[in-house]
């Protein structure tokens, strides 16, 4: 279970850095696609600084989650990993209720799941 819970955590960490990417690099273009359904073309420039603000947010919880890799004590490498996989588990609720409900499968669930199987460890 311990091998799963990292992995787990890891594509977690790596899916925010991704979106990190994504909301402030490549709004006009990557998120234009990615998001084609929910904003309308004529919103992507105008809502740029916005996108890089949320973007910069999900690389706190990326780098949140990659922290815990990196703490040897392992009540606390669990509780950071916790803390930070609620955060994100809460914000794909969020965003998933305000947004879009594919968020809760891209964003809550894989979260809710590394969740499930850290505390199972």
């Amino acid at each position: 279970m311990e091998i799963i819970s990292k992995i787990l955590i890891a594509i977690v960490a790596i899916e925010h850095l991704y979106i990190l990417w994504m909301e402030m690099f490549a709004w006009e273009t990557k998120g234009k696609e990615v998001f084609k359904s929910a904003l309308p073309a004529e919103m992507f420039k105008p809502t740029k600084g916005l996108a890089a603000n949320q973007g910069l947010y999900n690389g706190f919880l990326a780098v949140g989650l990659i922290w815990s890799f990196l703490i040897e004590d392992s009540k606390w490498q669990t509780n950071i990993a916790l803390f930070f996989l609620g955060c994100v588990a809460i914000a794909g609720i969020y965003g998933a209720i305000s947004a879009t409900k594919k968020i809760f499968f891209v964003q809550a669930l894989p979260a809710i799941l590394a969740i499930v199987v850290v505390l199972l460890k």
